[in-house]
C-alpha cells in the first residue's frame, strides 16, 4: 500500500502564501499603455457594433422568412 505524506499547513499560511505569490506574479505583468488600451477598446466597440448590425439583419430576415412560410398555415 502506498504511503501518503500528511502535509498539513494551516489555512492562514496557505492564504498568505497565495497572496505573496500573486503579488510577485502581478509585478511580472506588462500592462498596456493608455494609448494601447484606448485603441484596443475602440476596436472591440467597433467589432461589437458590426456584430450587432449583422445579427439584427439576420434576425429580421429570418423573422420575415418564418412569417412568409407560416402565413398559409
Amino acid at each position: 500500500m502506498a504511503e501518503t505524506t500528511n502535509n498539513t499547513t494551516p489555512k492562514k499560511a496557505g492564504f498568505l502564501k497565495f497572496f505573496r505569490e500573486t503579488k510577485a506574479e502581478m509585478k511580472k505583468v506588462s500592462w498596456p499603455t493608455k494609448e494601447q488600451l484606448l485603441h484596443n477598446t475602440l476596436i472591440i466597440l467597433i467589432f461589437i457594433a458590426i456584430a450587432t448590425v449583422i445579427l439584427s439583419v439576420l434576425d429580421v430576415g429570418f423573422s420575415w422568412l418564418f412569417q412568409l412560410l407560416t402565413k398559409g398555415i
